[in-house]
């Protein structure tokens, strides 16, 4: 039964499986479908603000069964990616580096068409406690500017390199002057065959957002990008989650 739902009755006859859509298309990938995720909840749970400091956020308040994949820098641009995330339909956010997306930001347009967003992970990947507050500043702006003028939509979510300077005020300065309204960090990260947890319980819970990266075999010691992103998928269908969308938990700032 869904999460908080009523459990079925015992007396009813077993109905037999519905197939489930898309089926062939995850078996093209050597993958199980995931549970399908709920309908967006009309009241958000995270709600932005247009001034003042910005939340940091590393879950979402919510009961549903699901967690939200985020993809960070950029590096690797692989066709075969674009065509699994075309087939399963699995939504996930973008954390762009500029200088490592500005050779081809054409790659990333067809993965935006899928819905998908696009927000702001520095224009150079740096440790961001090591700047000044103008060399933050102008690692959210510039990046803001590029991004917005590529895509089309200023991004409403940063992500500072590592997650460093996350808490700090001069992080947090520059990202309401450059335009984003959150600071997302996360609670899982994907390596290559498995994920790493900040939970002693090494357990996913409802609402946890996932780190990965775009890497290829260079980084991922000769797999693939879609090799790990299927190994994501599987630990999450291990523990019978959904993956939702981020920016559907999210209430972008109104007036």
């Amino acid at each position: 039964a869904p999460a908080g739902g009523p459990a079925p009755s015992s007396a009813a006859p077993a109905a037999q499986a519905a197939p489930v859509p898309g089926a062939a298309l995850w078996s093209k990938w050597g993958l199980t479908a995931l549970p399908a995720a709920p309908a967006a909840p009309a009241d958000k749970p995270v709600k932005l603000t247009r001034t003042g400091p910005v939340p940091v956020f590393s879950e979402v308040p919510t009961h549903d069964k699901v967690v939200f994949i985020t993809i960070d820098d950029g590096a690797e641009k692989d066709p075969k990616f674009v065509e699994m995330l075309t087939d399963l339909k699995v939504p996930v956010s973008m954390f762009l580096t500029r200088d490592i997306v500005k050779d081809n930001y054409g790659y990333f347009k067809p993965l935006q068409a899928l819905g998908n967003h696009i927000h702001n992970h520095t224009v150079d990947h740096p440790v961001m406690s090591k700047l000044t507050p103008d060399k933050q500043k102008s690692e959210v702006c510039d990046t803001q500017t590029a991004l917005t003028q590529q895509y089309g939509t200023p991004p409403l979510l940063f992500r500072p390199p590592y997650g460093d300077g996350a808490n700090t005020a001069s992080v947090n300065t520059a990202v309401q002057q450059c335009g984003p309204r959150a600071i997302v960090l996360w609670r899982e990260s994907m390596q290559i065959h498995d994920m790493q947890y900040q939970a002693a319980d090494k357990k996913l819970k409802p609402g946890d957002i996932i780190l990965a990266h775009f890497r290829g075999p260079k980084d991922l010691k000769g797999e693939t990008m879609t090799a790990m992103f299927g190994e994501l998928l599987g630990r999450i269908q291990e523990q019978g989650f959904a993956v939702a969308r981020l920016e559907d938990y999210i209430q972008p700032p109104t007036g």
